[in-house]
């Protein structure tokens, strides 16, 4: 049986990528700060930590790999988006976009680096459009999935000599938290619900389209029409693709 090991696992996409994964006979061991709601099954193992504190992150980790020391694929989904101008946004609340969803990531590979390499397994990390692209009141939020690109497509030729696989996927909106998350005084919200999103994806669609890219071993993956657009939009001109985000993601947050 193979194990996957998924950060954020109890959010919407977190979850629907473990039963995907479930469904094809796979374990799954699903870290998150709130493992409230998940079961604990043959298939499934939920792990309660703060990903950001880097004690209780190295302690989870190590006893994941005790139990599982080849793990085939690791999943870095957890994160959080942050909605507000640059102006208005503290230096504290920047930095902690980062830590969720940069530095935590990093941490994590580097915890699971042996038992990926022990698998010859994959890195998957979960970008998003605003990983390739700007994003309108989004600095923080892209800056950071832009590091974790720079990041896993960086690690890719150095872990290709042990046998692994990196890969990345950079979903379009994900309808994950809609009405149900309301932003923080900072800005500071949970993916999937923010209002001013475009053309929103199911966790389940997002899901599927993240596993067929990975088994074709695709080294990028855009997940769903409004990621595919845009990214050859913004190959092609990166000028008319800010016009266009900047017109529909405004449009979003005025209607």
């Amino acid at each position: 049986m193979k194990t996957a090991v998924i950060s954020g696992g109890n959010g919407g996409l977190g979850r629907a990528i473990a039963a995907a994964l479930q469904a094809r006979g796979w374990r799954t061991v699903l870290l998150d700060r709130d493992v409230a709601g998940l079961e604990t099954t043959a298939s499934q193992s939920p792990v309660q930590v703060d990903l950001t504190d880097g004690a209780a992150l190295e302690a989870a980790v190590m006893r994941v790999i005790a139990d599982h020391p080849a793990i085939d694929l690791v999943v870095y989904n957890a994160g959080v988006s942050q909605i507000a101008a640059f102006a208005d946004t503290p230096d504290a609340t920047h930095r902690r976009v980062f830590e969720i969803n940069y530095f935590a990531a990093v941490a994590m590979a580097r915890g699971f680096l042996g038992a990926v390499r022990q698998a010859r397994g994959t890195h998957l990390a979960i970008s998003s459009v605003a990983g390739f692209s700007p994003l309108y009141h989004r600095t923080a939020y892209a800056a950071s999935k832009h590091a974790l690109e720079g990041f896993f497509g960086s690690l890719r030729s150095e872990e290709a000599a042990h046998g692994v696989t990196v890969q990345i996927a950079a979903p379009s909106f994900v309808a994950t938290n809609i009405g149900n998350a309301a932003p923080a005084p900072d800005g500071l919200v949970r993916p999937g619900s923010a209002a001013d999103g475009v053309d929103y994806m199911t966790p389940e669609a997002a899901a599927a389209e993240i596993l067929r890219g990975l088994d074709r071993g695709r080294p990028f993956i855009p997940v769903g029409r409004v990621a595919r657009l845009s990214w050859w939009i913004n190959r092609l001109s990166p000028e008319l693709f800010e016009r266009l985000m900047v017109r529909n993601i405004r449009g979003g947050q005025n209607s």
